[in-house]
């Protein structure tokens, strides 16, 4: 089987495309502009082909690149959003998280791929659940951001086509994911974690979903050949929701330290985020959001190979930055 992964550069990208060449699959890793590249590994696999796309957009050329493909994994999109909600991030969000898909997935069908995997997000679902009522992929979409409504809208135009065409689709919404070389939010919390000065979290009471890195590809591998997965939307984490400070904890711990928390009134704790316009992080740490992810487990018979421990302690264990 030839598999075409997009995003082949990127956190997810990588270690996936490392997995499916271990376990036998042909591939074909995208890259957007010769500044974007993967490991030498890669390069001297002749089971591996690189191909330049370019830009990802409407107007994206996937003529060559699909030949002979069977299963497409799309994890390629504009990710990261700050503060910024400009005119220009809109339109630049739209046209490749929407438009860039829907190019992708027209092109597919006409090229005879069986089936695409996109890799959406929990944020479709919405950045908060209820603390004991996890989101499940019955619930109605309310996207909070540009990122959320742009995986949202991707996910309706995939569906579409797939229904106007044949194509298989198949939709894995995960959470955070983490793993070494983790960036962002999760990466701030592990540096403040591991350096063992106390922590004014101690009263957080909230339970957050993850998913491991190695999980997650499991997962996705899973999706792109099992018969079942066709048709089907799945919500996938590591199956065990934490607190912030059971977090920190864990952490703290792989990485040989003492945690430190203490108590801390959370209404002020909340100020002093606005204050120095870091309230988003503030909802993130002390917010929930658990995922349910029964369905896969029971439709696929998929189980995480690893727990929330080992993969916190891998990735703590091989953070080297």
């Amino acid at each position: 089987m030839k598999i075409l992964v997009t995003g082949a550069t990127g956190f997810i990208g990588q270690e996936l495309c490392r997995k499916l060449l271990a376990e036998g699959f042909l591939l074909r890793a995208v890259v957007r502009n010769e500044r974007n590249f993967l490991p030498l590994e890669y390069r001297v696999t002749p089971e591996c082909e690189i191909v330049n796309v370019g830009d990802i957009n409407e107007a994206t050329d996937w003529q060559k690149a699909l030949i002979g493909v069977e299963v497409v994994i799309h994890l390629a999109g504009i990710a990261h959003i700050t503060g910024d909600k400009s005119t220009k991030l809109k339109f630049d969000i739209r046209r490749v998280n929407v438009e860039g898909l829907r190019a992708l997935a027209t092109a597919s069908a006409k090229a005879g791929v069986r089936r695409l995997v996109y890799i959406s997000s929990i944020k479709v679902n919405g950045e908060r659940s209820d603390r004991d009522h996890p989101f499940n992929e019955q619930d109605a979409p309310a996207p909070g951001d540009l990122y959320g409504i742009s995986k949202r809208d991707a996910e309706e135009v995939l569906t579409g086509i797939a229904r106007q065409t044949g194509l298989e689709a198949v939709i894995l919404r995960p959470p955070l994911v983490y793993g070494p070389g983790v960036k962002a939010n999760f990466r701030s919390l592990m540096k403040l974690a591991q350096t063992g000065f106390p922590l004014p979290f101690k009263d957080v009471k909230n339970r957050r979903s993850f998913i491991y890195l190695d999980n997650f590809i499991d997962a996705i591998r899973l999706c792109a050949v099992h018969p079942k997965a066709a048709g089907e939307t799945f919500l996938v984490s590591d199956g065990e929701d934490v607190s912030t400070p059971d977090l920190i904890r864990m952490i703290a711990m792989a990485k040989g330290k003492k945690p430190a928390l203490f108590s801390f009134p959370l209404d002020l704790l909340r100020v002093l985020h606005v204050i120095i316009g870091k309230a988003d992080a503030y909802d993130k740490l002390t917010g929930s959001l658990c995922v349910d992810s029964s369905k896969i487990r029971n439709l696929l018979g998929w189980t995480p190979p690893f727990t929330l421990q080992e993969g916190i302690q891998e990735t703590v264990r091989r953070d080297v930055r």
